[in-house]
């Protein structure tokens, strides 16, 4: 009888620790998601586009490389002139993706690299977050001709058109309903 009341003593006991940690795990996991955990146990920065290495770019000197010397020492652009292949873009950034929230740019390099007619550089620049301008969007529509329908259009407008009823183009025989 004893050693029955002791069984059941010890898995009480065991019971009362286990629910004791039950809480404390739950919080846990709920804090998991906070900005502070998160930043000191999240994920890790990711390399996005041609990061161009600073001593590579060292090495071209204007006046004496060409394209095909940029092109071998730092890869191709990014992108290129809009309209001339005379200016070369290298952009890259490190990102961080932050649980329930957009994708985070931690560092952004634009290297603009510059090529006279003869396809010899010109000019090399970084451009950072003061050469960038703000682009504000504009909220205006262009009016489609023939939208602009009142509520009795919309709700009459089908009426007394070819094709209602199952006559019509729908109906080679031009008779009555589809089905009978």
């Amino acid at each position: 009888m004893v050693s029955i009341a002791c069984r059941d003593m010890a898995r009480h006991t065991r019971s009362v620790n286990a629910s004791r940690f039950a809480p404390l795990l739950v919080l846990l996991l709920a804090l998991s998601g906070c900005g502070w955990v998160t930043d000191a146990l999240g994920p890790a920065p990711v390399q996005r586009g041609n990061r161009v290495d600073p001593e590579k770019l060292a090495q071209i000197t204007p006046g004496v490389q060409t394209r095909s010397d940029v092109e071998a020492l730092l890869g191709s652009p990014s992108s290129r002139g809009t309209f001339d292949e005379d200016n070369w873009y290298y952009i890259s950034a490190q990102t961080r993706l932050q649980p329930g929230r957009f994708l985070q740019v931690e560092d952004q390099r634009v290297v603009a690299i510059a090529f006279n007619r003869q396809g010899v550089v010109s000019g090399i620049r970084e451009l950072g977050e003061a050469d960038g301008r703000p682009v504000t969007m504009v909220s205006r529509e262009t009016p489609v001709p023939g939208n602009d329908r009142s509520v009795l259009q919309s709700l009459f407008g089908n009426l007394g058109r070819p094709g209602m009823g199952g006559a019509g183009i729908g109906n080679p025989a031009g008779q009555g309903a589809a089905y009978r």
